[in-house]
């Protein structure tokens, strides 16, 4: 347990910053979701825009600190792959 002041404050900064990072993460998983949902359904307009959406939501959390640099990629990546697939077909 922490036993002096500066201890103490950064356990509330910690919590502060770990409430700020979930609410960021589910955004993104919000527009991931949405992303997935549009190619589902078969609709390449609402698919290219949600996929835009998707991107640079993601590459925002990468900015921000709460997904890795190579984790953003690789999942832009696929997302891409996915359009380009339902697009070719």
């Amino acid at each position: 347990m922490a036993n002096n002041p500066g201890a103490r404050k950064a356990i509330r900064k910690i919590e502060a910053r770990t409430e700020v990072n979930k609410a960021r993460r589910t955004r993104v998983r919000t527009f991931l979701r949405k992303f997935q949902e549009a190619v589902s359904g078969g609709d390449a307009a609402a698919a290219k825009a949600s996929f835009v959406e998707a991107q640079s939501e993601v590459m925002r959390a990468v900015s921000k600190g709460v997904v890795h640099k190579n984790t953003g990629s690789r999942k832009v990546s696929r997302l891409a792959a996915q359009l380009k697939k339902m697009s070719a077909a």
